[in-house]
C-alpha cells in the first residue's frame, strides 16, 4: 500500500541564504500578510503527520510560525549552508517516519494533493524517491526536485554523498530509483525567486 499521512513526516525547506532575495530569509517575506513558508506550512500540514522546518537562521520566529502545526525546527549539520541536500539530510535524520516529503518555503501554492500524488507514484515503481515534473500548454517540461517524497531509510547514503564534496540535488536522486510524476498546473509550483517577484505577486 501507498504510504499515508501518519507515515509521511512534512519538511519545510527554508535553510538557504536567500541570495536572489540579497540575503534576506526567504520563508520569512511576506505575501499578502504572511510569510511564504506559512503560506507552505498550511497547505504541507494537512497531507502529513508530523512536520519539520529546516531553517539556519531565525529559528525562533521559524518556531513560532510552526507551532500551531506542532512543526520542530532542525538546522544542517553542515557548515557553510552547502544547499538544500544538508537540509534534507538534516529532515531524514529527525523524522520518526519511513517516508519524508519535502517543499521549498517560497512555493505557496503547493498542491494540496503532492503528498498522495508522489505517494502512489513512490509505490507503484517500487521507488526510494519521488519527485516532480510539470508540463506546460506548449509541452515544455519543467523539473522541480525539492518537491519530493522520500524514504527516510536514504540518509546515510546522502550524508556520503554530502561528505564527498557533492551538492547536486538530481545527481542525488540519480543514484536511487526515482519516479518523476507529472503535474500539469505550473502555478503550483511558482517559488519566488526575488524580492521583485514578490512585490509583482502581492500587486497582482
Amino acid at each position: 500500500m501507498a504510504p499515508t499521512r501518519e507515515h509521511i513526516t512534512g519538511l519545510l525547506l527554508a535553510g538557504g541564504r536567500g541570495m536572489r532575495m540579497g540575503g534576506a530569509d526567504k520563508g520569512l517575506q511576506t505575501l499578502h500578510g504572511e510569510p511564504l513558508a506559512g503560506h507552505v506550512l498550511k497547505r504541507l500540514a494537512p497531507q502529513t503527520g508530523a512536520l519539520l522546518i529546516s531553517a539556519n537562521r531565525n529559528p525562533d520566529i521559524y518556531a513560532a510560525l510552526g507551532a500551531p502545526f506542532g512543526a520542530r525546527v532542525v538546522a544542517d549539520t553542515l557548515t557553510d549552508f552547502p544547499g538544500p541536500l544538508a537540509g534534507l539530510l538534516a529532515g531524514l535524520r529527525a523524522a520518526d517516519t519511513a517516508y519524508v516529503l519535502c517543499a521549498p518555503c517560497d512555493s505557496p501554492w503547493l498542491p494540496t494533493d503532492l503528498a498522495a500524488q508522489l505517494a502512489q507514484a513512490l509505490e507503484a515503481n517500487h521507488a526510494d524517491a519521488a519527485t516532480v515534473t510539470t508540463v506546460s500548454a506548449l509541452g515544455e517540461v519543467s523539473l522541480h526536485p525539492v518537491f519530493a517524497l522520500l524514504r527516510t531509510e536514504l540518509a546515510d547514503d546522502l550524508a556520503a554523498f554530502l561528505a564527498a564534496g557533492e551538492r547536486k540535488v538530481r545527481a542525488w536522486y540519480a543514484r536511487h530509483t526515482t519516479v518523476e510524476v507529472t503535474f500539469t498546473d505550473e502555478r503550483a509550483f511558482y517559488n519566488v525567486n526575488s524580492l521583485q517577484e514578490l512585490a509583482d505577486l502581492e500587486r497582482h
